[in-house]
């Protein structure tokens, strides 16, 4: 009845006796029921529409509506809703019945094509950066028939990207969906100097998403985890993650019971979630899904965390998705692995069995660097928030600057190209055996590179690895950013080789030309070193890489003239768009600054110095009555009661002072009318005010008793038990 109560959308689960295979995508529109719920014609038109990638009619969506209806109905679903990512970084669904009047009383349930293919939900209360005004709320709601629909609860949940009244995006998918034909078409084009038989290419994503799980009741006693995710204060654990005995070690029973009632929820949707482990602080955890197309893989990423929460609920815990939620341990990430696939199998990040496959697999991976290099700004960019903010930098999680770790065999290529006009491309290998010399010990295939955990983009030996992204993100962010830079250096590329072929070179030493000087221009992006080092730090600001630390100015690269034109060019973003787009993270970050700063003062002022003040006196009376008690011999006696009386004032009066210090930086802020500026204030200003009042907070949290410390402490909530 617990578990009932807490599940909002109560889907029955399949029981563990039962094998995935068994009821995998049973919640999903998928080839399978449109196959069986549309006529033989509908379903060859879909299919053909979404491989192509082509308009549907209104007479097709007509019969693809009323297929989707019967089968929802058959699932038990009773309403719809377009489902679809605002700029909120979140989803957003409008729940409508299948039903209609029926002309005699009654009515009747109904789903048309028009209603199936597009909504009018209120642009104005979502944000917009300005593109509408709150008086203006018409938006539009469209299908996107390439993310099959699905049953959540009781509710059929259709994809779709959301654009304003004058056509401008106000969502996270249109402009993804734009990125990805965008690299389909100008990397397409390159492919086809190695296969002329390939038609598409395909942006593959596989993300891993992190997080940390604590008791429920724990959590409705910090009201800093409730309202911001994160615990604004607190010291840390005697024991966390110094013995690294928690990174893959048994998972806990509780634990793997959610994992389990989560993965087959998952799996009845159609998220093919396939890995699960401890990650390296306490209570933190990772689940990672099988490899999908980007938009398909993205569209699964957001289901998972709301799915995720609602499960956690039925085990009495709370997912943690913030980057950063304790201080002192590690934080959470959402690394996104990263390739390209064509329609005839070729992983172009893959090095083959030929030195012309080997070719395409330099051209590519050059082509990439010099994508990364040439926007490494926008793509931080892309991935900052008020939330990642805390943890890069930090000594688990990637640095603040964009490079690429290349790894020994890539490099050794990469260098031998820099100095010659020819390379044995033969020697490439995917992977090497190795042998232990144990008997029972087969022999182990070597990857042909390392990792690099301080790299933030990562060649992985056969895909890109940008483990900058943050938990809470929407993967889309760093993905439009990504992709379309990608096929931006993609067409410039092709069009360079055109030139050299046009002047009579022959193809494949146009394109070794080519490569080689993207190879010398973008040499600066690669890096194989120690990410953490001052010396880094350093060296990429001599290099020329973006070293801006402040989230709010990073944002400033969306606008960069370079940028501009990059999204032009693609087709991805229009100028109007992206300054809209950077409103909207500006005003996000201070919402996010303010809202946990009020959220501290509130509780230094109402929680903390209370409870300080309350044991300061009771060491107060305890030195009176010694001294009255013992007289001179009483100073010695209490000793340790008044040097705890004098910190405790001490670290008290800091943070009275800090509190009011922070509220008048906020009210300065809030008079700031452009949205950059103001930004700026609260990172500047509110900030470092946040943290000294932590630091106090938590040295009174070594002081005073802990029986009436009034919020539960790290070494409870880091536990589970």
């Amino acid at each position: 009845m617990v578990a009932e109560a807490f599940d909002r959308k109560a889907t029955p689960v399949a029981t563990p006796k039962e094998r995935p295979e068994q009821y995998y995508g049973e919640l999903v529109f998928d080839n399978r029921r449109m196959f069986e719920y549309l006529p033989k014609k509908a379903y060859e038109a879909l299919i053909d529409a979404i491989e192509n990638k082509l308009p549907i009619s209104r007479e097709l969506a007509d019969v693809v509506a009323d297929g989707m209806r019967r089968w929802a109905i058959d699932n038990g679903a009773r309403h719809y809703t377009h489902w679809f990512a605002p700029l909120t970084g979140g989803t957003a669904e409008k729940h409508d019945a299948f039903i209609e009047h029926d002309g005699k009383g009654g009515v009747v349930e109904e789903f048309s094509g028009k209603l199936l293919v597009q909504q009018e939900p209120d642009a104005s209360s979502f944000p917009n950066g300005g593109i509408r005004n709150t008086f203006e709320a018409r938006g539009y709601s469209a299908w996107d028939i390439s993310s099959p629909a699905f049953i959540l609860g009781e509710t059929l949940c259709i994809p779709t990207i959301f654009i304003s009244y004058t056509g401008e995006s106000l969502d996270y998918k249109t402009p993804l969906l734009r990125a990805l034909n965008s690299v389909d078409k100008a990397a397409t084009a390159v492919a086809r100097y190695f296969d002329p038989e390939v038609k598409h290419v395909t942006s593959y994503l596989g993300w891993e998403q992190e997080y940390f799980l604590v008791d429920e009741s724990l959590y409705s006693a910090r009201p800093d985890l409730v309202m911001t995710g994160r615990t604004l204060m607190g010291h840390e654990s005697a024991k966390n993650q110094q013995l690294e005995d928690h990174y893959f070690g048994a998972i806990p029973s509780r634990v793997e019971a959610f994992m389990l009632d989560l993965e087959i929820r998952c799996h009845r949707l159609g998220i093919p979630i396939k890995t699960r482990h401890n990650e390296v602080a306490p209570n933190q955890f990772e689940f990672a899904p099988i490899f999908e197309e980007t938009n398909l893989a993205n569209d699964h990423n957001l289901l998972l965390m709301s799915v995720m929460s609602e499960t956690a609920r039925r085990h009495n815990f709370r997912v943690l998705f913030h980057e950063k939620p304790f201080a002192g341990i590690n934080g959470s990430g959402k690394h996104n692995n990263w390739s390209l696939g064509t329609d005839r199998g070729a992983m172009l990040f893959s090095p083959g069995r030929t030195p012309m496959d080997n070719l395409q697999f330099i051209t590519f991976v050059v082509n990439v660097m010099a994508a990364v290099h040439r926007h490494n700004a926008l793509l931080k960019a892309s991935i900052m928030s008020a939330t990642n903010a805390h943890r890069l930098g930090a000594n688990e999680a990637p640095p603040a600057i964009i490079s690429i770790f290349a790894g020994s065999q890539l490099s050794n290529i990469l260098e031998t190209l820099k100095t010659s006009k020819e390379a044995d491309l033969s020697k490439i290998k995917t992977k090497s055996e190795y042998s232990l010399g144990l008997a029972q010990i087969p022999e182990i295939l070597i990857d042909n590179t390392d990792r690099n955990r301080t790299s933030p983009f990562a060649f992985t030996g056969n895909r890109f690895e940008f483990r900058a992204v943050g938990s809470t993100a929407n993967c889309a962010s760093a993905m439009i950013v990504l992709n379309a830079a990608v096929a931006e250096q993609l067409a410039d590329f092709h069009a360079r080789v055109e030139a050299r072929r046009a002047g009579g070179e022959e193809l494949h030493q146009a394109i070794f030309a080519e490569v080689r000087q993207l190879i010398i221009e973008h040499d600066a992006i690669r890096f194989d070193g120690n990410g953490y080092s001052d010396e880094w730090k350093a060296e990429a600001a001599r290099r020329g890489l973006d070293c801006e630390t402040s989230a709010p100015v990073m944002f400033d690269a969306y606008l960069r003239p370079e940028s501009i034109k990059m999204f032009d060019s693609t087709g991805v973003l229009s100028k109007v768009e992206l300054e809209a787009r950077n409103e909207v993270k500006w005003e996000m970050y201070t919402k996010k600054i303010q809202i946990e700063a009020r959220v501290l003062g509130d509780l230094a002022l109402n929680h903390i110095l209370p409870v300080a003040t309350r044991y300061q006196s009771t060491l107060v009376d305890n030195v009176v009555k010694l001294r009255q008690l013992l007289g001179d011999r009483a100073d010695k006696i209490s000793s340790g009661d008044l040097e705890a009386i004098e910190k405790i004032a001490g670290h008290s009066d800091v943070i009275r002072h800090t509190v009011a210090e922070m509220v008048a930086a906020r009210k300065r802020a809030n008079c700031i009318h452009d949205e950059r500026s103001k930004a700026i204030a609260y990172h500047d200003t509110v900030v470092p005010a946040m943290e000294t009042i932590r630091y106090h907070i938590d040295k009174l949290e070594l002081l005073v008793d802990n029986e009436i410390w009034p919020l539960p402490k790290y070494r409870e909530l880091l536990f589970i038990r």
